[in-house]
């Protein structure tokens, strides 16, 4: 016997359509109600499979950054940790890549292209 999580396609899929149509959806786990990234079958901090997808604030900070030189210019490389406990990694835009810090608050937006991405602006005080 089969399990029908593993027909059709992965969480991935839906994850890239919903950026397509301008929105940030992540997984949440129905038991410890903790949101995640990337798309999985199952929730990786407690391994259950009662998950659903849902709309974060968008709200978050940074973890971690560095600065990458490059000859086209410089730009920064994120860690940020969202409300409800999901990590992505993204770049912050609007501000100099050398400004960008531990704890500055952000708040997440979809860009449209070929392959819709998530990038971070500075939130609002």
């Amino acid at each position: 016997m089969t399990d029908p999580r593993f027909d059709g396609t992965g969480p991935d899929a839906y994850f890239w359509r919903t950026l397509a149509q301008g929105r940030l959806e992540l997984q949440r786990c129905g038991p410890c109600q903790q949101d995640y990234f990337p798309p999985a079958l199952v929730c990786p901090r407690c391994g259950n499979t009662d998950v659903h997808w849902a709309q974060p604030s968008g709200k978050g900070q940074v973890y971690a950054t560095t600065t990458v030189r490059d000859r086209a210019g410089d730009y920064n490389v994120a860690l940020v940790d969202l409300e409800g406990g999901a990590r992505m990694m993204s770049r912050v835009e609007g501000v100099e890549p050398d400004a960008v810090r531990v704890g500055l608050q952000l708040l997440a937006r979809v860009v449209q292209a070929e392959r819709p991405y998530v990038v971070f602006d500075l939130a609002e005080k």
